[in-house]
């Protein structure tokens, strides 16, 4: 089972909320908001596979989001969690995503920061470029280049470097796997785009994440249960370099959810 962490509130009927990373990164990603989402809310944090503490993949093989989705879903189970919001960051919203479509009575919203939704032309190229070259280039290289041209200007450094520093705990075999797994995930994608979901849905984005933001502008136009916030002067990101906005947004829209927290 995935490496997972739980903080639980005083009062017990307090509404859970599980947290999932993206590709290269961990749990301690969310080290700006446990210190607030905690005197709201029970929470759970998890490592995803071959992240963090949580045990590397066991087989290449017929590996998936869906099956990485079950995973997280099994830690639900074993927690007795019935239901959860869930909040993902880059390509953790992938996996929340799938997550909403596939056990929709677990989930009572989502939260997508900085959400993939999309890989446009540029994001393809470099996909089939790394594929050609993951087994001869050291992957950190990869890594290195992605995250900059993800996440190219200067406030962007501290989310850049994060990601970096998590992904050299990762080895070369672990990010061959997710890599592989990522550049075939545009027909997952593109289900998620064309399906309506009757969970509510907050896509916080930066106003500078060039590469994600215009398709989750036309998603939240055509999904009538989709809202989004966009945060000034911020990436890809958004947990990261506007903690304390993205703290704020997330929280107040949860509370919507559920009314009796505001009381």
């Amino acid at each position: 089972m995935l490496h997972y962490k739980t903080y639980h509130h005083k009062d017990i009927e307090k509404p859970w909320v599980t947290f999932v990373h993206g590709a290269g990164g961990s749990s301690s990603i969310w080290f700006s908001q446990i210190r607030s989402f905690k005197k709201e809310f029970n929470l759970l944090l998890v490592d995803l596979r071959g992240h963090g503490k949580s045990t590397s993949f066991k087989s290449e093989n017929n590996y998936s989001f869906s099956s990485i989705s079950d995973e997280v879903v099994e830690v639900l189970d074993f927690l007795e969690i019935k239901q959860t919001h869930f909040i993902g960051i880059s390509l953790g919203t992938i996996i929340i995503m799938d997550i909403a479509h596939r056990y929709s009575a677990k989930v009572s919203s989502l939260v997508m920061g900085g959400a993939v939704m999309y890989l446009n032309f540029r994001a393809q190229f470099l996909m089939r470029v790394g594929v050609g070259l993951k087994r001869v280039v050291p992957y950190l290289w990869l890594y290195k280049l992605f995250a900059f041209i993800i996440m190219p200007k200067k406030n962007h450094t501290p989310s850049r470097l994060f990601f970096i520093n998590e992904a050299k705990k990762m080895n070369q075999k672990e990010f061959i796997k997710w890599f592989s797994l990522v550049s075939s995930v545009n027909k997952l994608l593109s289900f998620f785009r064309k399906t309506k979901i009757e969970t509510p849905v907050l896509y916080i984005m930066g106003a500078q994440d060039y590469m994600f933001l215009p398709s989750v502008k036309k998603i939240v136009a055509s999904h009538t249960n989709s809202v989004i916030e966009l945060l000034k002067d911020c990436g890809h990101v958004v947990n990261i370099e506007a903690s304390a906005l993205f703290n704020t947004a997330v929280i107040s829209y949860l509370k919507q959810r559920n009314p009796t927290l505001s009381k």
